[in-house]
């Protein structure tokens, strides 16, 4: 049986499952139990800055049997807009949220946020609005650099963001047609928990489609997961060619954090990957529930190695405790660095203690500092991400 990958430092796990191509994708975003909606990622893809204001809406559904109520809806900057409907939803009515993303700020990619509120729903929403504003417009195959014989497309890479065990998760982005002849795109080898389609499926020579991902997690596996897919134009395969590769430099302080790309996507190979950081779902604990849950606690949060020779392994270790009053699960440990390994991951008992144990292989490591953040996904609503952090110098 064809399963996804699951990127474990130092570890990849991989069973694919194929899913015939034609099966569509149902966007499904539930939360809380009351709130469905339609998505929560919006792709205007590529713009001009002469085009004016572009505008999207989201449809909301009331999944509960009670009235449902829209209380507030919050831009994350003054370059969009948002109304919303006022009126109470009845239960398996609908409403809307709209959106109008200004476009006056100049040439540059954006991902602006709203953030709803619901009535009874003790979560926030976070909803995205992405896309590249253009001071002029470009040839398709430049805007969509990375191409699948005559699939264009931004990165091999998508992020879906956070998901929650017993929801889903649904986002979109643009895709492109840079060939000369109008061009069919389907999948296969498609991974389980990712369904994937495109609308419209004949993409016309030059044109652009809308890629839709939905991801429903199981319990099998936390944090960082990975679902992969290999797209197909007219039926065939391609591995990737990337045309422009971009020379944007980290942001200050951040060269000295190390993350590997992952080696299973991009230029020479067939697949693309959609990436989600997977949770417990902790929105119907009561109050009580929460006050007598598993709570982390550690001594310190960073293991610094002081100076050491390339090629120098290094146990990092973590001493913790569990100050709360369940058991303490970390159900798993993840880096974007493929040299750190986490070797030792306890279950706590309320009141114990507990070591969290790390193997990091400096061979082949460039000289310089050095900070690799380690990632512990639990059962904790207190504390359900977990950061620990190695530091250090390589000479």
């Amino acid at each position: 049986m064809k399963r996804w990958k699951t990127f474990v430092p130092g570890v990849l796990a991989a069973v694919l499952l194929m899913v015939p191509a034609s099966e569509g994708v149902q966007a499904q975003n539930r939360f809380g139990g009351r709130v469905e909606l339609d998505r929560t990622v919006h792709d205007f893809g590529d713009i001009q800055t002469t085009q004016g204001p572009v505008s999207c809406s989201y449809t909301v559904r009331n999944i509960s049997n009670g009235p449902l109520t829209i209380l507030n809806v919050l831009s994350s900057c003054g370059c969009t807009d948002v109304q919303w409907t006022r009126e109470s939803i009845p239960a398996g009515g609908t409403g809307t949220i709209s959106a109008t993303f200004k476009n006056e700020d100049g040439p540059y990619p954006f991902d602006k946020t709203l953030t709803a509120y619901f009535s009874d729903v003790k979560q926030p929403v976070v909803l995205h609005l992405r896309g590249i504003a253009h001071e002029k417009a470009l040839p398709v195959g430049e805007m969509y650099p990375l191409h699948f014989g005559a699939l264009g497309m931004r990165s091999a890479e998508i992020k879906a963001g956070n998901v929650v065990q017993g929801q889903q998760k649904s986002g979109e982005v643009k895709i492109a047609n840079i060939g000369k002849v109008p061009a069919r795109i389907t999948f296969k080898d498609v991974d389980e928990g990712l369904k994937i389609s495109v609308t419209p499926e004949t993409i016309p020579a030059g044109g652009t489609a809308t890629l839709t991902y939905t991801i429903t997690p199981d319990r099998q596996h936390w944090g960082k997961t990975w679902y992969y897919v290999t797209p197909a134009v007219n039926g065939s395969a391609s591995k990737a060619v990337q045309t422009i590769v971009s020379e944007s430099r980290p942001e200050r302080g951040a060269e000295a954090i190390v993350s590997d790309p992952n080696p299973e996507i991009g230029p020479g190979q067939e697949r693309i990957g959609v990436w989600a950081v997977i949770k417990e779902d902790f929105s119907a604990l009561t109050r009580e529930q929460r006050a007598a849950a598993a709570n982390p606690m550690f001594q310190s949060s960073t293991y610094t190695f002081g100076r050491i020779k390339a090629g120098t392994k290094v146990e990092a270790v973590f001493e913790g405790s569990n100050i709360g009053k369940s058991e303490l699960v970390i159900y798993k440990a993840d880096s974007d660095s493929r040299r750190l390994n986490a070797t030792q991951l306890p279950r706590i008992k309320a009141g114990g203690k507990g070591t969290v144990k790390a193997t990091l292989d400096t061979k082949g490591m460039p000289s310089g500092e050095v900070l690799i953040i380690l990632t512990l996904t639990t059962n904790s609503p207190l504390r359900p991400i977990v950061n620990l952090y190695i530091t250090g110098f390589i000479q």
